[in-house]
């Protein structure tokens, strides 16, 4: 895959590996995207030859837009993402930095860098860039934003401003700093306005107040939720929440999404280790949450937030 310019390709050079989750420059080895928390290189996991051809097609034609313009905040941030989705998420940071340097007051480019910045496991990074994003949506509108890869029912879920507040929740959750994580998600649950992101919103937001030992205040996130929700694309999130409430057996779900997708796996697997850790069966935690390790797809942020869990154990 060709770089879009040369100004990203020098950006690339200088700056793309500056800093990981503690401040140090990660050494790579050819073709690894980032280092695990535990040190180990993390490459782009196979995705079927359909996958990868419809994404290619897709990268290609953001990148015809950028090309008929480089300075389209809209086509900087799609050839950004259209990147991200074939997992090269290194390039994809360098092509954010280069919209950020055009387009520095606009704060899709921070949110979308800070995601991928969490994606390779640069948590500081990406609590600076999303924090910036939060300063820089104070007081104006939200929007919704467009799916790069549309649901079942092609309605996209999220917006902006959620996302923002969203990613800096995770960002500040893996690394154990609960009291700001808390501090994002009640901001992000002011702008959930739809089932989908309510729970997606609920399941990190209980999570972190088990975390700080608020377990009253997590208890009352559950009361909105039901199993009658109309959930279009956050159905493993829905499924836990339902879990929380005890009105879903944690082991049958997870020898469901055992046999999913890794994806949902991952997702799954974290929310119940997690689940078994804040309630004091730590053996049985750390044996859900080896096994989330054991997939594939290291870029869920179930995943990631295992390894930050390991790590800590």
């Amino acid at each position: 895959m060709r770089f879009v310019s040369l100004s990203l390709l020098v950006l690339l050079v200088a700056g793309c590996d500056q800093g990981d989750q503690t401040g140090a420059a990660p050494q790579l080895p050819a073709g690894a995207q980032a280092m695990s928390l535990s040190g180990e290189a993390l490459y782009p996991p196979e995705i079927s030859e359909e996958a990868r051809a419809d994404r290619e097609a897709r990268l290609a034609e953001a990148q015809a837009d950028y090309e008929a313009d480089a300075d389209d905040a809209d086509a900087i941030i799609w050839l950004g993402r259209r990147t991200a989705y074939l997992s090269e998420y290194r390039q994809a940071i360098t092509i954010y930095s280069d919209g950020i340097v055009r387009h520095p007051d606009d704060p899709r480019m921070y949110r979308h860098r800070g995601h991928r910045y969490i994606t390779v496991r640069r948590f500081d990074d990406a609590i600076a860039d999303l924090e910036r994003a939060a300063q820089l949506i104070a007081g104006g509108e939200d929007e919704v934003e467009p799916d790069g890869m549309p649901n079942a029912r092609n309605i996209p879920t999220s917006t902006l401003h959620s996302n923002i507040w969203y990613h800096l929740g995770l960002a500040y959750y893996l690394k154990g700093d609960f009291e700001n994580a808390l501090r994002a998600y009640r901001e992000c649950m002011t702008v959930s306005g739809n089932p989908d992101m309510l729970v997606a919103t609920s399941h990190w937001l209980y999570m972190t107040l088990r975390h700080l030992g608020r377990d009253d205040e997590a208890a009352a996130i559950l009361d909105p939720i039901d199993a009658e929700m109309d959930i279009i694309e956050n159905g493993t999130y829905h499924q836990l929440l339902l879990m929380y409430k005890g009105e879903l057996d944690a082991e049958a779900l997870l020898a469901e999404a055992q046999g999913a997708d890794a994806l949902e796996n991952a997702t799954m697997g974290y929310g119940i280790g997690n689940w078994h850790y804040y309630n004091g069966r730590l053996e049985q935690a750390e044996g859900v949450l080896r096994s989330v390790l054991q997939g594939s797809q290291w870029a869920a942020f179930g995943y990631i937030a295992a390894e930050a869990d390991v790590q800590r154990m």
